[in-house]
């Protein structure tokens, strides 16, 4: 299962060089992820009522060219691993018209309980499930 996400490039996404700043990927990873767990029916807010959370507890970002303002870019997101306590994204950015892959990132995700903010020793089996599914 892949999420895609287009995005026009704002002034406010940018650096003092012209090109997009750094942070900015950062929050675009984070929500096509949300997007992506949603999609596969697990509903963020009744997690966090239930006290289970999803904290980010690795990012690897690779850049390969630059994207600037004013371009529509193009993230693919898919998950790419599922472990019993983690599960890893694969954040893919591309330049819409031309396709040149700007970024590649793999974000890893851990599930906590939010009362004693401790890692399950395993994820919930429903949850887990639902992750493996959507496996690429």
């Amino acid at each position: 299962m892949e999420y895609t996400q287009e995005i026009r490039v704002l002034y406010a996404d940018t650096d003092s060089y012209g090109v997009v700043w750094h942070g900015s990927y950062t929050k675009w990873f984070e929500a096509a992820r949300v997007e992506l767990v949603e999609m596969l029916g697990l509903d963020l807010d009744t997690l966090e009522k239930n006290n289970i959370l999803f904290p980010v507890v690795e990012m690897n970002i690779r850049y390969k060219s630059s994207a600037k303002m004013n371009e529509r870019i193009i993230i693919k997101t898919h998950i790419t691993e599922v472990k019993p306590l983690s599960v890893t994204f694969e954040h893919k950015v591309y330049e819409k018209n031309s396709e040149t892959l700007r970024v590649i990132a793999h974000t890893t995700i851990v599930a906590i309980n939010s009362i004693s903010g401790k890692m399950y020793r395993k994820m919930p089996d429903e949850i887990l499930n639902k992750f493996l599914k959507a496996v690429n």
